[in-house]
C-alpha cells in the first residue's frame, strides 16, 4: 500500500486561477503516479461534491475531496498557491489546498489518515509550516505526519525573568515560606463545580475532511470556554457511538452535520443546536454559548418517535408544503428503483416477445428454455411483479418520511389497498399521507411507560392499519379510484391542442429545477400512467422523457459550437453531456446551471416546452420508464421523437449562446466605458 502522499504529489508554486484548475493540476498528478484510472470521471466526482457545499475554509484553506470509484487507493495532493483561489470560504481566497481523494469503498486505515489530516487543519503551527515550507519532499513529510510542524526552540534563561515572576533559588535551598496568621491561614477550597458537558455528532456528504476537522473545532473551543465536549464523527470509516452513559450524562447536543445523522433519537429531550456542518468548523464557540443559553431556559428537542426522518433535516421554519413535498419526494425516490427495474425488463419483453407478450401464459406452468417467447415473456412476467410494487412502496416510504418506521406498515397496507380497488397513483399517494398522519396522531398521545416498548412493534402498526384500511376502503377509496380513471381516460383521449399545453407543461417541470422537486413530480406522473398503460399515458411518458434529454445535450452542443463562451471546466463537462443527456440524465446540466442560472435555466426551459410540444404533437408513445436514445426500439414513431428532442436541444444551444454572448458584449462595453468618460473629459476640458 502506497504512502497517501509523495514529493511527487506536492505543487509548491500552484499556478491555476480558479477551483477547478486547481482541482485538475493536482488530479493530474495523481493519474500520472495511477492513483486516479479515468481523470475526468473524477474531476466529475470533485465537482457533484463541490456542488454540495464549498470547501474552502477559513484561514486560507480549499479542501476539495470526494469518493470516486476512478480513485485506486486513498491519495491526497497539495498545492500551494501564491495568489490564492476561491473556494467559497467566507475570509477569501485559499492559499494551501489539498485535493482528498477516497475510493468508493474506501478501506478504515486510509480515511483514518485523511481525518488526521482534517484535524492538524485546525492547528496553525501545521498549516504556518506548510506556508514557509520549501521543499516537496518536507512539506510531504509533514503532511504525513512524519517531520514535526516546527522545530523546538530552546529558550533563554533571561526568559523566565519575566516581570510578576518570584526569583529563582539557589540550588538545593528551599524558597522562603510566608508568614501567616490565624486570620490569614489558607482555607480549604471549595469543591469545583461540576463543567457543563456537551455531546456531538459531526458528519458531512463524503465523511472525510469537514467531519474530522468539525470535531477539531468543537472540542478545542469547548477547552478553551471550560466545556467538556465528547465528539462522535460519522465519517467514512465508519462510527463509534458515544459511550450511551456520557450521552444521558449530557446537558447540551450538538448537531453539525449536512447528511442525516444516524441514530438521532439517542440524542431525544436534550437542549440541541442542529447547524450545518461548517458552522462547526467556523464558529464552534457560538455553538457552545447557544446551547448552554437553551440548557438554562429549559428548552429541548422533541422525543424521538414523534420526529420523521425527513424532518430531521428541516429548518425549524419549514412550513407545511415544504414538509409535503419533502415526504413525497422521499416516496418518489425510493419508487423510482422499482421503475426502472420493471419497466426496463418489461420494455425487453416488448422488444424480444412483441406488444401481445403481456398475454402469455404464466411461466411458471408453460416455460420452454430454447423459445424466446417464453424467455420474453419471463422478463414481462418479472417486470410485472416488480412493478406490482409501485403504489406500496410509494405510499410506504411517504408515511416512512413522515413518521418513521412505523409508518411502513400502514403505509404499505394502504398501498395495497389502493391497488385493490383501483384508486392507482392517487390512491397511493393518499394512502401514504393518511398513513403518516395517523402514526403521527398515534405517536403524540401519552403512554405508561410500562407500554412504550411494544408501542412500534405492535400497538402502532396494529391500530393505524386498521385505521388506514377503514378509510381506503370504504371512504375515501372509492371517490379517489373514480378521479383515477377519469385522469386515465383524459390522458386516454388527449388530442389536438390540449396534448400540446400539457406537453409544454411536462417540458416546462422537466427542466425547471433539472432533477429537482418539479422535475421528480412530473417524471412521478408519468411513470405513474405506466401502471396502467394506454395511448394517452404512453405518449406522456414519451414526452417527459425527451424533454429531459434536452438541457445536457443543449448544453453539450453550445459548448461545442460557442466554446469561447464558456470556461474550460464547462467545455469539458460538455463532452459528457452528450452521453448524460443521451441516456435521460438531467442532471448533467446541472454545472452549467450553477454557473450560469439566469440564462441556462430559461433556455434549457424553452427548449424543453418544444420538445414536449412536438413530441404530444407526432403523437410519440414510450413504453420504457427510461433509457434515453438506447430503448428507440420501444418509442412510437421513433423518427420524428428524435427530431423533437434535435429540436428542443437546438433551441436551447441558440438560446443560451445568445444570452451568454449579450452578457459578453455587455461586460466589454462596461469595460470600456470608463476610458471612453475619461477620453471625453479631456476633450472637453477648458484649454
Amino acid at each position: 500500500m502506497s504512502e497517501l502522499i509523495t514529493a511527487e504529489l506536492v505543487d509548491l508554486d500552484l499556478s491555476a486561477e480558479t477551483k477547478d484548475a486547481a482541482a485538475r493540476s493536482l488530479a493530474e498528478r495523481m493519474a500520472a503516479h495511477g492513483r486516479v484510472t479515468d481523470l475526468e470521471g473524477f474531476l466529475a466526482d470533485v465537482a457533484a461534491r463541490e456542488a454540495q457545499m464549498p470547501t474552502g475554509l477559513d484561514g486560507g484553506i480549499g479542501i476539495p475531496h470526494c469518493r470516486s470509484a476512478h480513485v485506486t487507493e486513498p491519495t491526497l495532493a497539495f498545492g500551494r498557491s501564491a495568489s490564492g483561489i476561491d473556494f467559497g470560504a467566507p475570509d477569501g481566497p485559499a492559499d494551501l489546498i489539498f485535493l482528498i481523494a477516497a475510493p468508493a469503498g474506501g478501506d478504515a486505515d486510509h480515511l483514518s489518515v485523511l481525518s488526521t489530516l482534517a484535524r492538524q487543519l485546525m492547528d496553525e503551527s501545521f498549516t504556518g509550516a506548510l506556508r514557509s515550507a520549501t521543499e516537496p519532499v518536507r512539506t510531504a513529510a509533514l503532511i504525513r505526519g512524519d517531520a514535526p510542524a516546527e522545530e523546538p526552540s530552546v529558550r533563554a534563561p533571561e526568559e523566565d525573568a519575566r516581570p510578576g515572576t518570584a526569583p529563582e533559588t539557589a540550588p538545593g535551598t528551599a524558597p522562603e515560606a510566608p508568614e501567616t496568621t490565624p486570620d490569614t491561614a489558607p482555607k480549604s477550597p471549595a469543591p469545583p463545580a461540576a463543567p457543563f458537558r456537551i455531546v456531538a455528532i459531526t458528519c458531512c456528504p463524503t465523511g472525510i475532511a469537514h467531519t474530522y476537522m468539525a470535531a477539531e473545532s468543537l472540542e478545542k473551543a469547548g477547552q478553551a470556554a471550560g466545556v467538556e465536549v465528547s465528539v462522535e464523527t460519522q465519517g467514512s470509516a465508519g462510527f463509534k457511538r458515544l459511550d450511551p452513559q456520557l450521552v444521558a450524562a449530557a446537558d447540551g447536543v450538538i448537531f453539525a452535520h449536512d447528511v442525516e445523522v444516524r441514530e438521532k433519537e439517542r440524542f431525544a429531550g436534550k437542549p440541541t443546536v442542529d447547524v450545518g456542518v461548517k458552522a462547526g468548523i467556523n464558529r464552534p464557540a457560538e455553538l457552545i454559548a447557544e446551547v448552554r443559553q437553551k440548557a438554562e431556559r429549559g428548552e429541548v428537542s422533541a422525543p424521538a418517535p414523534a420526529t420523521a426522518p425527513m424532518d430531521k433535516d428541516a429548518a425549524t421554519g419549514d412550513g407545511f408544503a415544504t414538509r409535503l413535498r419533502t415526504w413525497l419526494m422521499t416516496g418518489v425516490s425510493y419508487m423510482v428503483p422499482f421503475v426502472a427495474a420493471g419497466g426496463l425488463l418489461i420494455a425487453l419483453a416488448f422488444a424480444i416477445g412483441g406488444y401481445t407478450i403481456n398475454k402469455a401464459p404464466s411461466v411458471a406452468h408453460h416455460f420452454l428454455w430454447a423459445e424466446s417467447t417464453s424467455w420474453a415473456a419471463l422478463l414481462f412476467q418479472i417486470g410485472s411483479v416488480a412493478f406490482g410494487f409501485l403504489v406500496p412502496v410509494l405510499a410506504g416510504f411517504i408515511a416512512y418520511g413522515m413518521a418513521d418506521r412505523p409508518g411502513l406498515v400502514p403505509g404499505f397496507v394502504g398501498g395495497a389497498v389502493a391497488l385493490t380497488i383501483n384508486a392507482g397513483f392517487l390512491g397511493g399517494l393518499i394512502a401514504g399521507l393518511l398513513a403518516g398522519a395517523v402514526v403521527r396522531a398515534i405517536q403524540r398521545v401519552g403512554i405508561p411507560p410500562v407500554l412504550r416498548g411494544i408501542m412500534p412493534v405492535v400497538v402502532i402498526p396494529l391500530i393505524s392499519s386498521a385505521v388506514v384500511g377503514f378509510l381506503m376502503f370504504l371512504v375515501i377509496g372509492k371517490p379517489v379510484a373514480a378521479l383515477q380513471k377519469g385522469l386515465t381516460d383524459w390522458l386516454s383521449g388527449l388530442t389536438g391542442a390540449n396534448a400540446i399545453i400539457l406537453g409544454v407543461i411536462l417540458g416546462l417541470m422537466m427542466c425547471f429545477d433539472l432533477g429537482g422537486p418539479l422535475n421528480k413530480v412530473a417524471y412521478a406522473f408519468a411513470v405513474g400512467g405506466l401502471a396502467n398503460p394506454n395511448e394517452g399515458s404512453l405518449k406522456v411518458m414519451a414526452a417527459v422523457m425527451a424533454a429531459g434529454m434536452v438541457p445536457p445535450l443543449a448544453m453539450a452542443l453550445a459548448t461545442t459550437v460557442r466554446g469561447r463562451l464558456f470556461t474550460k471546466a464547462e467545455r469539458e463537462n460538455g463532452k459528457a453531456a452528450w452521453v448524460l443527456g443521451a441516456s435521460f440524465i438531467t442532471e448533467g446540466a446541472i454545472p452549467f446551471a450553477a454557473a450560469d442560472p439566469l440564462r441556462v435555466i430559461p433556455a434549457a426551459m424553452a427548449g424543453g416546452a418544444v420538445t414536449g410540444a412536438l413530441s404530444m404533437a407526432f403523437g410519440c408513445t414510450l413504453r420504457a420508464p427510461h433509457g434515453g436514445i438506447f430503448v428507440v426500439p420501444l418509442i412510437g414513431r421513433p423518427f420524428v421523437y428524435l427530431l423533437a428532442v434535435a429540436a428542443g436541444t437546438g433551441v436551447s444551444a441558440a438560446l443560451v449562446v445568445l444570452l451568454k454572448g449579450l452578457r459578453k458584449t455587455q461586460r466589454t462595453r462596461t469595460a470600456a466605458s470608463p476610458a471612453d468618460d475619461e477620453a471625453g473629459a479631456e476633450a472637453t476640458a477648458p484649454a
